[in-house]
């Protein structure tokens, strides 16, 4: 397994799983835990997961996925922006933490921007890490004015990645926010790497993948792991699925290939606004 560091040495897989749409519905709750149980067992040990994710079902379903095997996986989750203050915080950790089941979130991220100034949301996640809450902080949804605004704040240049919507068919951050991650050492966390499936039933994709043996799906998440510094969770209830992901990992893209898919899918030719889901 490719694994990438954090900038405090932390080193997670290149590839792991994500939740979002997770433990919505009860007649795939079986089948979803035993999708994240496999994916555990293949190596995906990364889960991604938010309060928010179904208003906390999806942290639920990871909770009940992980036990007994809690050593074994680094667990993700984010807070909403409106309980990104010091008090607010604090009550959604924990709420968090009863609800996966864990003691400590091993990386805690602020799910997107919000109203609470950022010099709160640093000492609220630095709190946390005294009480031994979460091990690490991060953000998500910040481009790289924010970022840079971020760096600004005391403390704030201990955040360890910044979440963003990363795929073939959405390169962005690729003009000014991934070099500057990549010179400050901050790994991106691409979410959404199929772009909620839409990417997986383009001709062009489909067509490359035929031609070179693999699955569409296992074509966007090797791209991604072709790269330096990025890190993919792709969202799958369905176990064959989770099977097809992890293959990914058997496929390296030569130069070539990567030329060819710079040609069906162009990188940026200038600045453009964050892309979120």
């Amino acid at each position: 397994m490719k694994q990438v560091a954090f900038p405090g040495g932390q080193r997670v897989p290149a590839l792991g799983q994500g939740t979002w749409h997770m433990g919505e519905d009860q007649d795939r709750h079986d089948e979803e835990v035993a999708a994240i149980r496999l994916g555990i067992d293949l190596g995906l040990t990364l889960i991604d997961t938010a309060e928010m994710y179904g208003e906390g079902r999806a942290e639920m379903l990871v909770g009940e996925a992980i036990r007994g095997q809690r050593d074994k996986v680094f667990i993700v989750t984010k807070v909403y922006p409106h309980h990104a203050s010091r008090v607010e915080m604090h009550r959604a950790c924990n709420n968090s933490l009863q609800r996966l089941q864990v003691d400590t979130i091993d990386l805690y991220l602020l799910h997107w921007p919000g109203e609470v100034p950022t010099d709160e949301t640093v000492q609220a996640f630095e709190a946390l890490q005294h009480e031994g809450k979460i091990r690490h902080w991060g953000v998500s949804n910040f481009d790289l004015r924010l970022m840079k605004s971020l760096w600004q704040v005391p403390g704030g240049a201990a955040a360890q990645t910044d979440q963003v919507l990363y795929n073939l068919a959405t390169r962005g951050i690729e003009w000014d926010l991934l070099p500057w991650q990549r010179e400050h050492r901050l790994p991106v966390m691409a979410y959404s790497p199929f772009d909620e499936g839409r990417l997986l039933r383009t001709r062009a994709l489909v067509a490359f993948a035929k031609q070179h043996a693999m699955t569409p799906s296992q074509v966007a998440l090797a791209w991604l792991l072709a790269q330096d510094g990025v890190i993919a969770i792709p969202k799958t209830g369905h176990c064959e699925r989770v099977r097809d992901n992890a293959a990914a990992l058997e496929h390296r893209l030569t130069a070539a290939h990567l030329r060819e898919l710079d040609e069906l899918f162009p990188p940026p030719k200038g600045p453009s606004r964050l892309a979120m889901i």
